[in-house]
């Protein structure tokens, strides 16, 4: 089959299944942030006009020309909005049309008002404040500075005294989708997954379903938190179809954990490198994305897709989280891993050309009219 068929099939197959879609209910958490998404000004020409600093490079060139001197560096506020890899994606499975239920740390006792609309598309519950990130965006990558300290209450007994533990089980035990996101910064992550493999999922009955991990950047953790989550992350495969999802950079920290060689970055060595982590951790479906393209070790092979890549993207900060939504909802419709793919770096090519999180359809016509 060529590229443009299977674009045009998966199109298809997606419009075929709104209905379906809007059955599915997914239940994701568990952190919450607020975000400001910002530009480093190079050179301001007026009060309301200034040249953005175009790259990362560059601007480490200025810090470094500061050291023993200082320096000022101006930022300017391009959005202020919801953040957190599990908002982000769980907003994104409410575009299509999903039943949402989220359980993070938003606000306490009552929402941030950032939340506001995605309280609307999905039923929310917070048990603490959320963190708070600036997020520096260059033509080449981002830069996240985050304030962390609320992160912490995000802890299995404040889930049990503030939420419930029935309810999470019901919800945990019933969802068609549950996804746990941004292992790294919620540092009783281990500790919770640990929880609901003793407490929960020995008493669930029903078929088996999905469940989607994203560790996000894993640098700053050492090696045994990481080898201890991916342990707990392979534990739940006795339970679920275990989808975990890595971006270039946490695939060579995870490699690097592992022990596994991690100095070739094309396509072909992150490919190699994703069938290695895959036969060391023994999920469903274990999921790399880079920017311009995707790959996969799923239960019917390795499969690489490439994205409608744009080098001048709209926004960059939650491009992953919409990835890994599109990909879930794929899975979710029993797509094989190559289309799973595709529906993952679709909708993030949509998102960080518009800022908005797709509908189906909107899949559909962008599958219809690919960038060249």
């Amino acid at each position: 089959m060529t590229i443009p068929e299977q674009r045009e099939q998966t199109a298809a197959q997606l419009l075929a299944a709104v209905s379906r879609a809007a059955q599915m209910t997914a239940f994701v958490g568990l952190d919450g942030f607020v975000d400001d998404i910002l530009h480093v000004v190079d050179k301001r020409e007026s009060a309301d006009k200034y040249v953005r600093l175009p790259t990362i490079a560059q601007l480490a060139e200025r810090l470094a020309a500061a050291a023993g001197r200082s320096t000022n560096v101006e930022l300017v506020s391009q959005l202020n909005k919801l953040g957190g890899n599990g908002p982000i994606m769980a907003n994104a499975l409410a575009s299509f049309g999903l039943k949402v239920t989220y359980l993070g740390i938003l606000g306490y006792p009552n929402l941030h008002p950032v939340f506001a609309d995605f309280a609307k598309r999905a039923e929310v519950h917070s048990i603490a404040e959320p963190g708070y990130t600036d997020a520096l965006e260059f033509e080449d990558g981002k830069i996240m500075l985050g304030k962390h300290q609320s992160l912490k209450e995000m802890n299995w007994e404040n889930i049990k005294a503030r939420f419930g533990q029935d309810k999470f089980s019901a919800k945990f035990g019933g969802a068609d989708l549950v996804g746990f996101v941004n292992w790294t910064m919620l540092t009783h992550m281990s500790d919770i997954w640990a929880a609901v493999l003793k407490e929960v999922c020995p008493a669930m009955k029903g078929p088996r379903r999905k469940l989607f991990i994203d560790l996000a950047d894993p640098e700053k953790r050492t090696k045994e938190d990481i080898l201890r989550a991916l342990e707990l992350v392979a534990a739940f495969h006795k339970h679920f179809d275990v989808l975990l999802g890595l971006n270039e950079k946490e695939s060579m920290e995870i490699g690097k954990a592992l022990g596994l060689k991690t100095s070739d970055h094309s396509p072909e060595g992150l490919t190699a490198l994703c069938q290695a982590i895959h036969q060391r951790v023994r999920v469903d479906t274990l999921i790399v994305h880079p920017t311009a393209y995707a790959l996969a070790s799923g239960p019917d092979g390795t499969a690489l897709v490439q994205g409608p890549f744009t080098a001048k993207p709209k926004i960059t900060t939650g491009a992953g989280d919409h990835f890994n939504s599109g990909f879930c909802l794929g899975k979710l419709l029993g797509f094989p891993t190559d289309r799973c793919l595709l529906t993952g770096v679709t909708t993030s090519g949509f998102y960080v050309r518009t800022g908005q999180s797709p509908t189906i359809p909107d899949l559909a016509k962008l599958l219809r009219n690919w960038p060249i």
